[in-house]
């Protein structure tokens, strides 16, 4: 009988191990839009990070994304996370470019750079088991 017992908590412990991390995630999407015309934003990824933990997404045509972590996605952990957006730009070639050079492309921001880290993003979410959509707003990148 002891064996038994053994062999059962060893059993809940590791379904609960292999099955339970992926119970707690959140799935978790959105949508991106310019502040001033409310256009989708539609390159770029969107990222939630936490002092442990980062998921991301990538954003489409529409300027939605879905939180992947552990896989394209998974979801994410209830926590409270920073959100910012990584690779919102265009590849631009200069004008009077000299059409016998090569022509290099230069990327060119989409967003304003504050939205670049989530540390100065200026947004920031609580997670929890009922938070399922997260929809905001960007500025447009403001040559200085």
């Amino acid at each position: 009988m002891p064996h038994r017992m053994i062999l059962f908590v060893v059993m809940l412990g590791f379904s609960l191990a292999l099955f339970g991390c992926n119970s707690s995630k959140v799935g978790m999407s959105g949508k991106v839009v310019f502040s001033d015309d409310k256009a989708p934003l539609t390159k770029g990824t969107v990222c939630f990070e936490s002092d442990t933990y980062v998921a991301r997404g990538r954003l489409n045509h529409n300027g939605e994304y879905t939180l992947g972590s552990e896989s394209e996605r998974d979801g994410l952990p209830p926590g409270r996370y920073r959100v910012y957006i990584g690779g919102a730009s265009v590849e631009e070639t200069p004008s009077g470019a000299d059409s016998d050079e090569e022509a290099v492309s230069i990327p060119r921001p989409l967003i304003s750079t504050k939205y670049a880290k989530g540390a100065t993003s200026g947004i920031t979410l609580e997670v929890d088991a009922s938070t399922r959509r997260f929809d905001f707003e960007v500025d447009r990148y403001k040559k200085q």
